[in-house]
């Protein structure tokens, strides 16, 4: 039987409720999902069914008050550092020249076909 058919049942010492257990193994998943180890071996291969597993096991350090909001504080910056490292000034300039590159090909696509649409208009005045 797997873990979300049954009732949740277990230790609520470090989570306090059952909607405390849901918003941890909401933020554990997000985790997960970014790409955080799992703690757990586990036979499941969901994020939030792993989350759940591993907070009812108590593998997990659950900080509250203060300490949660400095961890969530300093969890912002190190994804913000992440993001902007991958966007240096220098990627920034290869972006932009790899775009202008793609661009240019497209507009001179673009141009030529209106030539050709102006010379098989004016063939089809002359013709006429």
């Amino acid at each position: 039987m797997d873990i979300i058919s049954l009732p949740i049942q277990g230790d609520f010492v470090n989570t306090h409720s059952r909607y405390r257990l849901v918003v941890l193994a909401t933020q554990r998943a997000r985790q997960l999902m970014e790409g955080d180890k799992p703690t757990l071996l586990t036979r499941y291969t969901k994020p939030t069914t792993i989350a759940v597993a591993e907070i009812l096991s108590g593998q997990l350090e659950i900080l509250h008050g203060k300490d949660a909001l400095q961890y969530q504080h300093e969890a912002r910056r190190a994804r913000e550092e992440r993001k902007n490292r991958f966007l240096t000034p220098e990627r920034e300039e290869e972006l932009r020249k790899e775009i202008k590159k793609d661009l240019s090909v497209y507009l001179s696509d673009a141009a030529g076909k209106e030539q050709t649409l102006k010379e098989d208009t004016k063939s089809e005045e002359i013709v006429k």
